[in-house]
C-alpha cells in the first residue's frame, strides 16, 4: 500500500505482518545480499527492479553489516530454491529468522515506475491477519509512519563500541602505511577492507565520536561512511568534521559523507525525487574526463554550483569545486576542496556489489595523506590509477573476486 493509496497485492514473502517505511527501487542485477544489508537502506522498503531474487541463496561472507536493515522487501519472482555453490541458506529462511516482512509475485515494474512518476513515498506491507484490515486502515497506518525528511538514523545503526580492521588480516604485507579514524554512519563492511588492502590500518569509531576520540587514534586521514536519514539532521557530524578541516587533517567521505562535506562547506542538501539506488549508475569525473559506472544507494543530495572553483560559503575552506556529477540528471556525485585537504563521493567505490570502477578514490585519498605528511600538496587532478591497488601492495586474498563468484 502506497501513501497515495495505491495498492499492489501479492503472496507473503519472508516473516509475517506488518513494515512500514520509504517505498523506493534498487537496480541492481546482482548482489541483492549486500542490498539489504546496507545500513543505508534502514527504515525503507526496498522494490528490486530485476524480476528474479533468491536463487543464489545467502551466505555469511557477503553481508555488508551485522543485519539485515531495510524495513520491507518487495521482488516479483521468488526463488523457490537456491542453487549456488556459496548458498549457506535461502534468502527466504534469511528474512523470516530477522523478522523482515515481504511480498512477493508483485508487478515491480509498475511500482518503479509509480514511484518514477509520483517520487518516492511511504508505504507498507501487510500479510497476515494485518492485512484482513480495510484499505482506508491500511492508507492511514502508512499515513501514520514518519517520513525520510527529518529522520536521524546514523545513530541508531552505527556501532556501539570502536574496533580496528588491520592490513594484515586483509593480505597486506609489512607495517601499515597509513592510519585513519572512520566515522560509522552505516557504514559498509568491505569499505574498511578496500583500505586494509592498500596497507591502512582503520579505527573505526561510533557516528557520536568527538574529536578528542579521532585525535586519540593519531590519525593521518579522517573518513566518514555512508548511512542512511537526512543530511539535515546530522548536525554533531557536522560540527566534527569542520573541526577536524580546521585541523588540516586529510579528509575523504561516501555517500553520507559527501553530503555531511558539503554542509561543513557551508551548502545546502536537498531531496532527490526517487533518488539513485543500484549498482549502474553513471558518472563522469569532471577532472579527468572519464566515466565510472558507479554503486550508489542515496536519496539526498548536495545543493552546490555545478561550473567552476567556487568559493566555499563557510569561506575560511577556501574553494570547492564539484569533481563528479550524474550523466542521468546532473546530480553532485563528488567534491573536491581546492585549499584544504578534502574531497568526497556521493557513491560506493567499494563496490559491493557493483563495478570496481571507482576503486581508484581509496588510492587517491592515500596520494592525500601521503601529500600531506611530506608537506605538500597532492595533485588530486591526475590520471587515476588503474590497478585497484597501488604498486607494492600485496594481493589481496579473496575479497575482490566475491562479487564476480556471484556473477
Amino acid at each position: 500500500m502506497l501513501e497515495d493509496g495505491r495498492i499492489f497485492r501479492g503472496s507473503s514473502y519472508g516473516a509475517t505482518g506488518t513494515a512500514l517505511g520509504e517505498a523506493v527501487f534498487a537496480t541492481g542485477m546482482t548482489g541483492y545480499q549486500e542490498t539489504i544489508t546496507d545500513p543505508s537502506y534502514a527504515r525503507q522498503l526496498v522494490v528490486q527492479t530485476a524480476p528474479h531474487i533468491g536463487n543464489t541463496g545467502v551466505n555469511s561472507e557477503d553481508a555488508e553489516s551485522r543485519r539485515i536493515w531495510v524495513a520491507g522487501y518487495i521482488v516479483r519472482d521468488a526463488a523457490r530454491r537456491p542453487s549456488n555453490w556459496r548458498s549457506e541458506r535461502s534468502l527466504d529462511d534469511e528474512l523470516v529468522e530477522q523478522g523482515i516482512v515481504g511480498i512477493q509475485g508483485v508487478d515491480t515494474r509498475a511500482i518503479t515506475r509509480h514511484l518514477r512518476e509520483h517520487k518516492t513515498m511511504r508505504a507498507g506491507i501487510f500479510s497476515g491477519e494485518a492485512a484482513q484490515a480495510t484499505d482506508k486502515e491500511l492508507v492511514d497506518a502508512v499515513l501514520a509512519s514518519a517520513p525520510m525528511e527529518g529522520s536521524r538514523l546514523a545513530e541508531e545503526v552505527s556501532v556501539d563500541e570502536a574496533y580496528v580492521v588491520e592490513p594484515k588480516d586483509h593480505g597486506w604485507e609489512g607495517d601499515p602505511r597509513f592510519t585513519i579514524a572512520a566515522i560509522d554512519l552505516g557504514i559498509k563492511a568491505m569499505t574498511p577492507v578496500r583500505f586494509a588492502e592498500r596497507g591502512v590500518r582503520v579505527h573505526v569509531l561510533p557516528a557520536t565520536a568527538t574529536l578528542e576520540d579521532v585525535k586519540a587514534v593519531n590519525p593521518d586521514g579522517f573518513f566518514m561512511s555512508n548511512g542512511p536519514g537526512d543530511p539535515a539532521t546530522a548536525d554533531a557530524q557536522v560540527k566534527l568534521l569542520r573541526s577536524v578541516l580546521d585541523e588540516k587533517l586529510p579528509y575523504f567521505g561516501i555517500c553520507f559523507g559527501n553530503q555531511i562535506l558539503g554542509r561543513a562547506l557551508g551548502f545546502g542538501t536537498y531531496k532527490l525525487r526517487y533518488g539513485h539506488r543500484g549498482i549502474n549508475q553513471p558518472v563522469m569525473d569532471r577532472r579527468t574526463g572519464k566515466v565510472e559506472i558507479t554503486s550508489q544507494n542515496h536519496g539526498f543530495a548536495v545543493d552546490a554550483p555545478l561550473d567552476g572553483a567556487t568559493q566555499a560559503p563557510e569561506e575560511r575552506y577556501g574553494r570547492v569545486e564539484v569533481s563528479h556529477v550524474s550523466l542521468n540528471d546532473d546530480v553532485v556525485e563528488g567534491l573536491a576542496c581546492l585549499d584544504i585537504p578534502a574531497f568526497s563521493v556521493q557513491y560506493h567505490p567499494e563496490a559491493a556489489a557493483g563495478p570496481h570502477d571507482a576503486a581508484y578514490l581509496f588510492d587517491r585519498f592515500i596520494e592525500l595523506m601521503e601529500g600531506t605528511r611530506d608537506g605538500r600538496t597532492a595533485n588530486l587532478s591526475k590520471e587515476p590509477v588503474d590497478a585497484a591497488h597501488p604498486a607494492g601492495a600485496a594481493t589481496p586474498n579473496n575479497s575482490d573476486n566475491k562479487t564476480e563468484d556471484k556473477k
